[in-house]
């Protein structure tokens, strides 16, 4: 029989997911990943199997947490364009004030891993897809209100919005001030 666990593979995922979204998944090293859990190597091994392995965990988890929250402020009740200048500018909130500025970890995957990596490019995509159709259902909510013009294409927008959200999060991470993503947030909002 062998040893029991030492240690929460839940939290080890959460600490991994921390690692990887800082660092990226090239930069980051096996002891880099044992150092944040606590864990010696052979314990990483044979627990997650590979760094890629921890890697996929890690990544579904941030879209649990991270990425699901974007979709529940979308959907939460109000007018639809407050919701969407609200959602927008608490995510550049959050970037701006996170001292590692990590960004999203799903555009920073999508920017170092896509045609790469199939597993990680196809996790990044089915996020995307998610978060492009809650705006789209966003921006048809808005047209049976009458908030947004009935010319306005839900599923372009709905790509245009998933565009603004990952240029928003790639910008923060550079931002001095949140002069610049202001006005983009603006300006689309104001466009609709």
């Amino acid at each position: 029989m062998g040893r029991p666990k030492q240690f929460d593979p839940n939290a080890a995922v959460e600490h991994a997911m921390n690692v990887f979204w800082r660092k990226g998944y090239a930069a980051t090293t096996p002891q880099d990943l044992v150092d944040a859990i606590g864990i010696g190597k052979g314990s990483l091994y044979n627990t997650f199997g590979s760094k890629h392995a921890l890697f996929e965990m890690a990544l579904r988890r941030y879209r649990d947490s991270q990425a699901v929250a974007l979709i529940e402020m979308v959907e939460e009740p109000g007018p639809v364009k407050v919701r969407l200048r609200r959602t927008l500018k608490l995510l550049a909130e959050m970037d701006l004030a996170d001292p590692d500025r990590r960004g999203c970890m799903a555009v920073n995957t999508a920017a170092e891993l896509a045609g790469t990596d199939q597993v990680a490019t196809e996790l990044v995509q089915r996020m995307f897809a998610r978060t492009e159709d809650a705006f789209r259902a966003l921006i048809e909510e808005g047209r049976r209100s009458g908030e947004i013009a009935p010319e306005r294409d839900p599923a372009a927008w709905g790509s245009l919005l998933l565009n603004t959200v990952v240029g928003l999060r790639l910008m923060a991470r550079v931002a001095e001030t949140p002069d610049r993503l202001v006005r983009v947030i603006d300006a689309t909002i104001d466009s609709l």
